[in-house]
C-alpha cells in the first residue's frame, strides 16, 4: 500500500536545539548563566586533567572528564534555571501553580485556583487564592495571598474536601515569607517530605470526587489567567 504523499512527516527530536532553546530561555532570565557553565565545565575537566597527569594516563582521562563535564554543565543550566524561574515569580499571583508544575511524577494538581477572593481585575496581585493537590500523602490545599482572606478561603476548601474525601488526610500550607509559610522555591519539597498514607488506587478514585467538587471560573475577572508565572520542568531540563 502507497503511503500518502500529504501525510507530514514525524520530526526526530533534535538533542542541540532543545539544549540552545533551554540555554537562551535560561540566559533571558539569568544572563551570567555563560560564565556559570564555562566555570563548571572547564572546572570538571581540569580536575580530570590533573588526575590523569597523577596517574601518567592525561589523555585516558580526558575522554573520560569531556561526559562528565558536561553532564555537570547541563545539571548547573537546570538548577540555575530554576532558580531564576522562582525568582521571576516570587510575589506574582499564581506563583504557587507554577512551584507545583516542578513536581515529579505521583501528583494531581489544578492548574487553576479551586477558590479565588478577587474584586477587580487590577487587583488580581492582591487577591487570595487557594490551590489544590493530591498525592500519597493527601490532599494538599496552597494559600497565596493576604493571609486573613486566604485563611477563610482555606477553612472553606477543607470542608468541601472532607464532605467528599472524608478520612483522606488534609494538609495546609500558606505559600510567602512571613513566619508560618513557606516560600514558593521550597513549596514542592515541603510537600514531598509529608508521610504517604495513600495507594495508588486511592489516589486515583478521591482525585475522581475532587472533580466532583464545582469550579470558581466565575469567581476569577474575565481576562484574569492566575497561574501566568507557570513553569516548565521538561523545557527547563530540555526534554
Amino acid at each position: 500500500m502507497a503511503k500518502d504523499p500529504a501525510a507530514p512527516k514525524k520530526q526526530r527530536s533534535n538533542p542541540f536545539k532543545q539544549i540552545a532553546s533551554v540555554y537562551k530561555a535560561v540566559k533571558s532570565m539569568d544572563p551570567s548563566i555563560t560564565w556559570w557553565l564555562l566555570g563548571v565545565f572547564i572546572g570538571v575537566l581540569a580536575l580530570f586533567v590533573i588526575i590523569g597527569f597523577l596517574v601518567d594516563h592525561p589523555i585516558y582521562f580526558v575522554f573520560i572528564g569531556l561526559p562528565i563535564a558536561a553532564l555537570a554543565a547541563m545539571i548547573t543550566l537546570s538548577r540555575r534555571g530554576e532558580k531564576a524561574a522562582f525568582g521571576a515569580m516570587q510575589g506574582k499571583a499564581g506563583q504557587s501553580v507554577g512551584a507545583l508544575s516542578m513536581l515529579r511524577r505521583g501528583w494531581y494538581y489544578d492548574q487553576e485556583p479551586v477558590a479565588a477572593d478577587v474584586a477587580r481585575p487590577q487587583e488580581i496581585a492582591n487577591a487570595a487564592m487557594i490551590f489544590r493537590a493530591l498525592g500519597a500523602p493527601g490532599v494538599v490545599l496552597i494559600g497565596e495571598g493576604p493571609l486573613p482572606r486566604a485563611k477563610k478561603l482555606m477553612e472553606k476548601e477543607v470542608k468541601k474536601v472532607a464532605r467528599v474525601a472524608p478520612g483522606v488526610p488534609i494538609h495546609q500550607l500558606y505559600v510567602g515569607d512571613d513566619d508560618g509559610q513557606v516560600s514558593a522555591r521550597k513549596l514542592t519539597r515541603t510537600m514531598t517530605k509529608l508521610k504517604g498514607t495513600l495507594t495508588k488506587e486511592e489516589m486515583s478514585a478521591v482525585n475522581k470526587r475532587l472533580k466532583s467538587i464545582p469550579g470558581i471560573r466565575q469567581g476569577i475577572p474575565a481576562g484574569v489567567d492566575p497561574t501566568k508565572a507557570r513553569m516548565d520542568r521538561r523545557q527547563l531540563r530540555g526534554r
